[in-house]
């Protein structure tokens, strides 16, 4: 079959290969891939800027597809479900975290894409429990936006609350910053949305998507219309999805006090300069939230199927698996929203 593999450490170093097909076993349910979506981390593995643990490896972990074999041990998914997956592929099963179905902080587990073999190839492995049979109303091309949407669930509904009381506001309209966007309009939040300059698009896209005030920080001055907002207090939540430090330091003073502060973006250097001390003046939660976790996905399948998530306007190109490197090349020029690979 053909699969898109990182080769090597470093900067490329991938091709698309033909390679066996993965044969079932135990709990393992082979996945015939339909689409798979382009994820930030994706592009960083390409770059070299991510070192796989595993390589050779085929990338890919935002997919849907449709089951066509299964293991000896699987006992309630069936050949023919339309599926998609959570990207654990393999956990200790013992640590406090694997007891408590926090996969994603399992020290020894292993991800679909990073440490096992990906969806960016014609058939993909999972194991049982990560699968999700995907409601009739749910298209493969939404589904594929499920991994995604997870992480934006696990960070606005379960690392914190997010009710219709709240003025939230998310620095960041990239595809992460837009489901998230979306997540919490589903809560019947208020939301502002800040961005710079170059993401006008997106900022336009957040408006048309329902967020109520968006903001080029670059042109207007964010603090006078958070304050105006929120009566001096500032947003009762407060999401970076940008991994941008400016913006991080922007929005902790901008935080209510008493507020949360969720990190969802990651930074380009593990140490930075923070403002702690809006942190500590404020009385702030800055909480941290890493991927998503099993409960994370009921809800965000539960959102695509009530349409609360509008898939459609999240995907702006396709690309056919030959054409895996062109797909690359369009999600790092900076003009698209999701980029999917058909399989």
């Amino acid at each position: 079959m053909k699969a898109v593999r990182k080769l090597n450490p470093g900067y490329d170093q991938m091709d698309l290969q033909d390679v066996p097909e993965p044969e079932v076993y135990g709990d393992r349910v082979k996945i015939k891939v339909a689409f798979t979506g382009i994820c930030g981390s994706d592009i960083h593995t390409f770059k070299g800027e991510y070192k796989n643990p595993t390589t050779p490896v085929t990338l890919g972990h935002e997919f849907s597809g449709e089951v066509v074999a299964i293991g000896p041990e699987v006992k309630h998914i069936e050949v023919g479900d339309r599926v998609t997956s959570e990207t654990t592929f393999e956990t200790c099963g013992e640590c406090m975290y694997c007891q408590e179905k926090d996969y994603n902080l399992c020290s020894n587990r292993r991800g679909i894409g990073t440490q096992a073999d990906g969806s960016f190839a014609e058939f993909v492995l999972s194991r049982e429990e990560s699968c999700h049979v995907l409601d009739p109303k749910i298209s493969f091309e939404a589904a594929a936006l499920t991994e995604p949407l997870a992480c934006c669930v696990h960070a606005a509904l379960e690392k914190t609350t997010v009710t219709k009381e709240d003025t939230v506001l998310i620095f960041g309209p990239g595809p992460i910053g837009l489901l998230l966007a979306q997540v919490v309009l589903a809560q019947d939040a208020t939301v502002i949305m800040a961005g710079i300059t170059k993401d006008k698009a997106r900022l336009e896209l957040a408006k048309e998507l329902g967020v109520h005030r968006i903001v080029d920080t670059l042109t207007e001055d964010l603090d006078d219309i958070v304050l105006g907002m929120t009566d001096g207090y500032g947003a009762s939540r407060v999401f970076d999805c940008s991994g941008a430090v400016p913006a991080v330091n922007q929005g902790l003073p901008l935080t209510k006090k008493k507020g949360v502060f969720v990190q969802v973006g990651l930074f380009a250097e593990k140490k930075n300069a923070i403002d702690e001390e809006a942190i500590i003046q404020r009385e702030i939660e800055y909480i941290g939230s890493r991927s998503q976790k099993p409960s994370s996905w009921i809800i965000a399948l539960d959102l695509l199927a009530q349409g609360k998530i509008d898939a459609d306007r999240m995907i702006t190109k396709r690309y056919d698996l030959d054409h895996w490197r062109e797909a690359f090349e369009a999600v790092m020029a900076g003009n698209e929203i999701k980029v999917l690979v058909k399989s």
